[in-house]
């Protein structure tokens, strides 16, 4: 532990040096500080910041980080293990302090415990999606953004341009990719057409804000949510240099890291591009507590539902007019979610199902005679 605890700064004393009421998170959660090093493997989730922002726009700030004093400002009841592990240390070179990072999530990950990551640049995600890679785990990756960030090949690696080095990584460990409220004006038309011929999800902005419980079968089905907060309306998310007018609310922000929490196959959590210099009022730190409150929140009502537990499920199954295609929907007793059986050869040839996380929606879609588009690009992915 100590060898891991070597590469963070303690939380700082003006932080740590107050009068916390029984039922706030300052008060509830374990803290690395300068007298208490933490020991690893006894928590459900660990958070910690990264103030590297050389791929970003944003400024670094080297005072602590406001979003942990708004963060234990909070209250709560019931809290799973969580450990703040303070501040992750930079190392002399940025491909240094990537490795650290990828380092950091391999282990973390290793113990099936959840990090929620402060950033730091988008391109965070990059070193993030190496730690899957390093434990030989194929990722669904979704991505709330306003962009795709696809960048060009020659592009060094930056926060426009890291999912590009992901879709480029060989091996790939990336198994599906959904972004969240990206916006027309600001990605190209060609870069869709692609992403879309890739099997991949993107809910636009106005899809999303029409239809927003598809966020939650989305966050049931990812295993790391990478969160570019210049996703959210500037107003309310103003330190932000990439901000824009248009967005998620700050409450549709909440709703999502609600529905992560309660994924009980999420285990990686990003928020990026928090631009502190420019938290003049401290809203933003305010908004990003609250997310991160709402995650936890949704976590303590997992339901271990990770596939659907057949027994406890109602199934319905949908025959199409050509009389060859069927699809097995399952409903859970238990949390009335839904799922999608899509059939696949495993390594004996064998037929099993993959069960994708659905919503009501996709059970009506198919009913009309038309196959939900959910089921269709998991199914193209293996043939």
């Amino acid at each position: 532990m100590k060898e891991f605890i070597s590469y963070f700064s303690p939380v700082p004393n003006e932080i740590i040096n107050f009068e916390w009421q029984a039922t706030q998170i300052g008060f509830l959660i374990d803290k690395h500080t300068e007298n208490y090093i933490p020991t690893l493997g006894s928590q459900s989730i660990v958070i910690f910041n990264i103030p590297e922002y050389e791929g970003s726009e944003n400024i670094i700030d080297d005072s602590h980080c406001y979003v942990r004093r708004a963060f234990y400002q909070l209250h709560q009841q019931k809290m799973p293990s969580i450990t703040d592990l303070g501040t992750l240390n930079l190392m002399s070179t940025r491909k240094e302090s990537f490795e650290v990072i990828q380092k950091v999530i391999t282990v973390l990950l290793e113990k099936n415990i959840i990090p929620i990551v402060l950033g730091g640049g988008h391109d965070i995600t990059y070193a993030v999606y190496r730690a899957y890679a390093d434990i030989k785990k194929y990722v669904s990756l979704t991505v709330v953004d306003k962009n795709f960030d696809i960048g060009l090949e020659e592009d060094k690696l930056a926060s426009h341009s890291y999912f590009g080095k992901i879709m480029r990584h060989n091996p790939s460990y990336l198994f599906h990719y959904t972004n969240i409220g990206y916006q027309t004006h600001f990605v190209s038309p060609a870069a869709t057409k692609m992403l879309n011929k890739m099997n991949f999800d993107l809910m636009r902005l106005g899809n999303v804000k029409s239809n927003f419980i598809d966020v939650e079968p989305a966050m049931r089905n990812t295993d790391f949510l990478s969160f570019d907060i210049s996703a959210i309306q500037s107003f309310v998310s103003s330190a932000n240099i990439y901000a824009s007018p248009n967005g998620l609310t700050s409450e549709e922000s909440c709703k999502i890291m609600h529905y992560a929490g309660l994924s009980d196959k999420l285990s990686a959590v990003g928020l990026f591009e928090y631009g502190q210099t420019m938290d003049n009022n401290f809203q933003t730190s305010h908004l990003l507590a609250q997310m991160i409150w709402y995650f936890i929140e949704g976590y303590k009502f997992r339901k271990n539902e990770l596939t659907p537990n057949l027994k406890n499920c109602i199934r319905y199954t949908v025959a199409f007019e050509d009389g060859k295609n069927i699809i097995v929907f399952y409903k859970s007793q238990l949390s009335g979610r839904w799922w999608m059986g899509v059939p696949f050869k495993n390594d004996k040839n064998e037929i099993q199902n993959y069960f994708v996380a659905c919503s009501y929606s996709d059970y009506e879609t198919a009913n009309s005679g038309e196959v939900p588009d959910r089921w269709l690009k998991t199914y193209n992915k293996f043939i």
